[in-house]
Parts: structure tokens; sequence; C-alpha cells
């Protein structure tokens, strides 16, 4: 996957040509590559061509733009008071990590000891005990989980924090889906008996669930993950898992960790509790992150640009207009205004480019590369007829409505494309879905870039001797996760890899 380098950008002083009546031509704003043609440059090109990102000078960090930023804030408009809700708290635990602290938990650390930066000298000084920037922040607030928990009265703690962390390990970032520096929120939680945990896992992994289906128009799988690919410390891991067909990959796209209370163990979180006993608590961790506009962009992005789902789109509706020979500008203009807020008062995001030095067309490729869902055009036509031409960004469809019927028609459409987003992403996922129950169906399926759904025998051992098998240019095959809707699993189905008896059916493939 390419990413790493700083691609090649579309000529700008194309763009900027202008022609005999001072409007700037159409050229220079197309892809040069494409998404079924090479997928590995269409990416980061649309991602800088769209002004999602911008690429800075330490490789695997991006600058992200204010198109970025606007569905970024979006998102957390939707989770952020679902999760208050849950009573859950907001917090800001410092940046850095003492390397005492982070060493506590083992396993945990041995996860991550790749990924961990370290800040090693003040000035000219080296620091006589370096410091580690967080690759996540366990380690950095069970210390005073267990100052603040005393007896039973203090549990749940449910807090969150919406910060950045820093992970160094990997070679080819990419934008979004790898990155050294990326933004998250990060729960965390404390309760007194497993129930209360599970429950919990369960129910903000079903909100991670509406954030990509409901919001970003993508169709996810929950599950839990392997014993292999849980979170490193933690009992069992759940996460909804995307897939990108166009690369046959699949993706992470969130995760609901139950930890146990092996972290409890190790930074002494115990309580008091109703029968005056000493007990240790059971700690849950989840997270989402930048990832996923990341896994948005690649499921509905097209050869024209971004393509953005209505409800995340911070701009739901530009509007144009499309002055013609001798008619009256400033009528056009006008209605063009008046659209707007019609539109915004009725909590619609809608805005006018009413700049003179651009042609309709090239305003028309312009917001089609930034992906807004809907693209009003009023030119003296529309004006004479009391109507709007609308354009789709989603299939292009181009319908004629009256001014008269303009906010409820737009609401209908923003709701279908939203809806027509997820459906057309679902079929072609569903389509990548491979059953497969022999290791030469796996092979062959893997080699189509299939998402394989196969019966397991769900031992350790089988999945690295998979992986190992698998391993190529294209990197391994691994267990996506074991889907909660389990199907049908008969009576003596074998495993595909090991022969012995499957347990459960689970999902592998490549992936990020």
């Amino acid at each position: 996957m390419a990413g790493g380098n700083k691609p090649a950008k579309a000529d700008k002083s194309n763009a900027a040509a202008k022609s005999s009546k001072g409007r700037k031509k159409e050229t220079g704003l197309g892809l040069t590559n494409t998404k079924d043609g090479n997928f590995g440059e269409w990416y980061p090109e649309v991602l800088t061509n769209g002004e999602m990102i911008e690429y800075y000078d330490i490789s695997g960090c991006y600058i992200l733009r204010p198109w970025t930023m606007g569905i970024w804030e979006l998102m957390q408009d939707f989770f952020d008071p679902e999760i208050k809700n849950m009573k859950i708290k907001p917090c800001y635990f410092p940046l850095f990590v003492s390397n005492n602290v982070l060493q506590k938990e083992k396993d945990h650390i041995e996860g991550f000891a790749p990924e961990v930066a370290w800040v090693t000298k003040s000035g000219d000084s080296d620091l006589e005990n370096p410091i580690a920037i967080r690759p996540t922040s366990e380690t950095v607030m069970y210390p005073y989980f267990s100052k603040w928990i005393r007896g039973h009265r203090d549990l749940p703690l449910k807090l969150n924090q919406w910060c950045n962390v820093v992970r160094w390990e990997f070679s080819n970032p990419t934008p979004f889906i790898r990155s050294r520096e990326f933004l998250w929120q990060e729960g965390h939680t404390a309760h007194a008996t497993q129930e209360e945990a599970d429950t919990e896992v369960l129910e903000i992994l079903e909100l991670y669930r509406r954030l990509y289906e409901e919001y970003l128009a993508v169709p996810v799988v929950k599950g839990k993950k392997s014993e292999l690919e849980k979170f490193a410390g933690g009992l069992y891991t759940t996460s909804v898992e995307a897939f990108i067909p166009n690369t046959g990959r699949g993706v992470q796209g969130a995760t609901s960790h139950c930890l146990g209370q092996n972290f409890a163990k190790m930074f002494d979180i115990t309580f008091e509790d109703e029968n005056r006993e000493k007990a240790m608590v059971w700690q849950n961790s989840w997270a989402y992150s930048t990832r996923t506009i990341g896994v948005m962009v690649m499921v509905h992005g097209d050869d024209k640009g971004l393509v953005l789902p209505p409800k995340v789109s911070s701009v739901q509706v530009i509007v144009i207009h499309v002055p013609y020979k001798d008619a009256d500008v400033k009528e056009i203009i006008s209605a063009c205004s008046a659209t707007v807020k019609t539109l915004c008062d009725l909590g619609i995001r809608a805005e006018a480019d009413l700049r003179e030095n651009y042609s309709p067309g090239w305003k028309y490729s312009h917001w089609e590369m930034k992906g807004v869902p809907l693209r009003i055009e009023i030119g003296p036509k529309d004006l004479a007829n009391n109507q709007v031409r609308t354009v789709r960004r989603d299939n292009g469809e181009k319908v004629d409505i009256p001014m008269t019927d303009l906010g409820e028609k737009v609401k209908e459409m923003l709701d279908d494309i939203q809806q027509s987003m997820f459906n057309v992403a679902k079929q072609k996922r569903d389509a990548c879905v491979q059953v497969t129950k022999t290791w030469d169906e796996f092979v062959d399926a893997l080699s189509k870039k299939k998402l394989i759904l196969a019966p397991w025998c769900d031992e350790e051992e089988v999945e690295k001797e998979v992986k190992a098998k698998t391993k190529g240019e294209t990197g391994a095959a691994k267990t996506l996760c074991s889907p909660f809707d389990q199907p049908d699993l008969p009576e003596g189905t074998l495993c595909f890899a090991s022969g012995k008896p499957a347990k459960k059916w689970t999902y592998w493939g490549r992936s990020y």
C-alpha cells in the first residue's frame, strides 16, 4: 500500500489557468489514478486533492485539514452524548508515562513495545530517566484508579478522554489507517462485577456499529477477536470489522475490550465490597480513532474524488449559480443566498459558492472532489420556472425540484443518499464474502481477495500455522473476528485448516 511518500499532486497552475472571460478553466482538478486501476496511489491522491490531509515533513504524520476535522467533530457530536448518557465522564491524562509504570503489565507492554516512542533529551542534556509517549493510556490512568477507588460506593468509575496517541513501529504509513500519531477517544471503566463489565463492552460495541453503519454508511461485522489477536493483557476483545472490496483487506474498525482483573492485580485496584471484604475491580477499555475516516474514504470514494455520507459531511449541500449570457447575475446570486438560508433554517448544512473567477464547471468538479452529497444549480431558466436543479454526488442523478418544496425534498434526498450509500456498500461487501470449508478453497478465496468465513477449531497454534503458510508480499491471512451472529454449525463440521472438529465460524482475511 503506497502512502508513505508524498504523492504527485494535480498541477494547480493548470487549475488556475484563466479563460478569455476571466474565469478559471476546468483543468487540473481530476485524479491521475483510478480506484480500480491503482488503489494504492488513488487513496492518498483523493485525500490530498479532496483537501482532507496535507503531508508533513515527518513520515507517518499528517496535517488534518478542516474538511477532515469537520467529519471528526460530527462523529463526536453523535458519540459523546451517547456515552454521557451512560454516565461516562470526560477527563484528560498527560501524554507522558514513566518507564516504571509502563513496565508494570508485562504482556501489555510487550504487545506495544516496538511502537513506543521515547523522550530521551531535554535541550542538549540526556534525561536520567527516559519518558515514554503514550501508545494507549491503561498504564497512565490505572495508578490513579487505585488511588481513587476505595469502597463499593466509588464504583463504577467510568472515564473517557479525547486525545492523541503515538505509535512508531511501522514502515509503511498510510493516512488515517496507519499513522504515527492519531486522534481517538479512549474509554476506561472499572466495575464491581464481571457482569457489569460484560454488559458495557457490548453497549459500547453497538455504539461503534451505529457510528459506522448509521453515520459513515459502512457495513461492519460485530464479533470477538481470537486469543492471538486480542488486546495485549486483556481478558477478551470485541470489535467491529469493516472490509475494503478493492484491496480484499479487512479493517479493524473499533475495539471494545474487557480487561478482566489483570490490570487490577498489577496496579492494586481494589475496593471494600458491601460485606466489607476486599475485592478486585473488573475493567474495560474501548476506543475508536481517525482510522474510521480512512475506512469511509476507501469504501465510498470514486474516480471523481471523495463521496461523503450526508450525516458526516460538514457541507451537505453546495449551491452554485450558473450565469448565462445577459442574464441578471444579481438576481441569480440572490436566489442562491435565499436557498442557502432556507436550508440552513431547517438544520441542513448548506453553503453557496459564489466566486466569480471560477466557471460553474470548475466548481462542479471541485465540490465533487470534496464529496459534498448534494449540489444545487440555479440559472436563469431555473429562476423563470421557480425551481432548482439538484445533482447527487453518490450516483449523479439530476432532478429539478420546485422552490416551494425545496426544504422537504432536499431533506428526503439527503436521507435517501445516506441509506443508498450504505446499501451499495453492503451489497459490495456481501458479494466478497465466501464460505470455505477446506484448505484449498481457503487459499483460492484468499487469492481472489475475498472475505472468508470458515469453520475453525479455535486453536492458537492453528491460527499461527495459517499465518505462516499464507505469508507473502501482500501479508499473511489472519482471523478478523468470530461473528456474534453465528451461522448454523452442523455436527461433524471440521476445521478448514486442521481437520479437527470445528467450534465456530470465523472471518479470515488479509488486513490493514
